[in-house]
This record gives C-alpha cells, sequence and structure tokens, in this order.
C-alpha cells in the first residue's frame, strides 16, 4: 500500500504527517508554511527532525529532477527488475 498510495496504509499519524509533509513539499513547495511545520511538531518532530525530513525530501527532489532532465538513469540493472 505504501508503494501505490501511502494515505491507505495503516501508518500511524506521525509517518502519515512525515508522508504528508513530504508530498506537500515535492508537489506544492510553494504553499508549505508554518502550519505544515507545526504539524510536524504536533506529532513530536523536532527542529532537527524538520530539517533532517526537509533536507531528504529536497535532495531526491532535485536529483530525480536532474536525471528526468538529463534522461539518466543512475542504476539500469534496478530499472529492468519490473518492479
Amino acid at each position: 500500500m505504501l508503494v501505490m498510495n501511502y494515505r491507505v496504509a495503516p501508518l500511524d499519524p506521525r509517518r502519515l504527517a512525515i508522508l504528508d509533509f513530504a508530498w506537500k513539499l515535492t508537489t506544492a513547495p510553494a504553499t508549505i508554511g508554518e502550519d505544515d511545520r507545526a504539524g510536524l511538531r504536533r506529532v513530536g518532530l523536532g527542529d532537527e527532525d524538520i530539517f533532517d525530513l526537509a533536507d531528504t525530501a529536497a535532495f531526491f527532489n532535485m536529483s530525480n529532477r536532474m536525471a528526468s532532465g538529463l534522461d539518466i538513469i543512475p542504476n539500469r540493472e534496478y530499472h529492468r527488475w519490473d518492479r
């Protein structure tokens, strides 16, 4: 369920909030605001955790956009597994 749609997976509120933040940062980064960070704090994340979450999501977004823009498949064997 996580691979197809994390929102239907049986996740605890903390994990759901983390994935919602990463999804929003990926799909609508200009709309991230203090309310989003406050929501993460309500489920137990601290400022360092929020930094790590944003840093990780941003890195994957950047690297995926570079790969798409340059038609790079970094690990062709992985992509042949027909997942």
